[in-house]
């Protein structure tokens, strides 16, 4: 079951709404509770029909035929301009064909993680600890996934990267990993597509993707890294990971109460 509603994220685009998806179990019970994984680009998770190249992750039709016992809450990105751009980079960069990035990755997390947050907690039978909150997404999504288990690791304990944005500043991204205040059991998928590896900073890429990995098994980070065979930069592709990275997140269990 799907709930949408509109949503602002005053900080960044004053009284603008975008979407808010809560997916919850079919077969919720009452006075059960539940982990909660929050998604990037959350037009793009549930419905082809909202998704901006008309193809989603399909992760309704994943999280109905899985019968997966958790909340999955997606928000819309902001599509005015290079907004999307702006809000998923996690600081001022300046990007050969896009111009300076503003960086405003950080206030959208404080919004994502003291407002966001304890509404679904709040409205939803969330298990609200850090060990059952999750965070993923894709391309500059992937990235904030990234930000957001180095940065707000307090918070979330999971994560999946898909296709992230490493060629943003690389080297700067190793640095905040290596600086982060990482514990125990955390859990990172991060996976690159082989037909993408050679965007944006060509065979750097592959290295970008190794030296950034490397940096948070330094930091005790367990979890998986792929190269996706034929993967390519798209949801199409990235629909069909959706059970591999589910099942990396749910190595230990959802371990619901």
């Amino acid at each position: 079951m799907i709930i949408e509603d509109q949503i602002c994220i005053e900080q960044l685009t004053g009284d603008a709404e975008r979407r808010l998806y809560v997916s919850l179990p079919d077969d919720i019970e009452e006075g059960r509770y539940y982990p909660v994984l929050y998604m990037f680009d959350g037009h793009n998770v549930f419905f082809d029909e909202d998704a901006t190249y008309g193809k989603s992750w399909g992760m309704k039709d994943y999280l109905e035929e899985t019968r997966s016992q958790l909340i999955v809450v997606g928000v819309e990105c902001n599509h005015k301009g290079k907004g999307r751009l702006h809000e998923y980079s996690p600081f001022p960069v300046t990007v050969k064909g896009e111009g300076r990035l503003k960086g405003l990755g950080p206030v959208y997390m404080d919004w994502l993680v003291n407002e966001l947050k304890p509404r679904i907690d709040a409205e939803f039978p969330t298990i609200p600890d850090r060990e059952h909150t999750y965070i993923a997404g894709s391309s500059m999504g992937g990235l904030m996934t990234i930000y957001a288990l180095s940065v707000y690791n307090h918070v979330f304990s999971r994560g999946a990267a898909l296709s992230p944005s490493l060629w943003l500043s690389p080297n700067r991204i190793r640095d905040m990993i290596t600086n982060a205040d990482i514990r125990e059991n955390t859990w990172l998928y991060m996976e690159y597509g082989s037909e993408e590896l050679d965007n944006h900073i060509g065979d750097k890429m592959l290295q970008a993707f190794g030296r950034v990995y490397e940096a948070f098994l330094k930091k005790g980070v367990m979890g998986c890294a792929r190269i996706v065979p034929g993967g390519t930069h798209s949801e199409a592709s990235w629909q069909r990971q959706v059970p591999v990275f589910m099942e990396c997140l749910e190595m230990n269990g959802w371990d619901e109460k």
